[in-house]
């Protein structure tokens, strides 16, 4: 599913314009970016958590020549999917 078919589905099962499907869909976005940023977890009990991991830096090789290189330090997102959607999914 696609951003703009998330967008229309909301407009179809709320009565929403599509213009105001999209504006809750990038709020709603925007929202966990800034939960993950500020607070470093996003969670929606019983269907997903979301959290900031920080990943140090470490040495890998390249696949294609065998050279070693750094793979610098970085922050991921790490996402664990919740009861009531391991169970909807199953």
């Amino acid at each position: 599913m696609t951003k703009t078919d998330l967008v229309n589905f909301i407009a179809e099962e709320t009565g929403l314009t599509k213009a105001d499907s999209a504006r809750a869909v990038d709020a709603m976005l925007s929202g966990v970016i800034k939960g993950l940023k500020e607070e470093k977890k996003v969670s929606l009990t019983g269907f997903f958590t979301i959290e900031n991991v920080h990943k140090d830096a470490r040495q890998s090789k390249n696949p294609r020549t065998g050279e070693t290189i750094t793979v610098p330090a970085r922050n991921a997102a790490k996402f664990k999917a919740g009861s009531k959607l391991k169970e909807a999914l199953n």
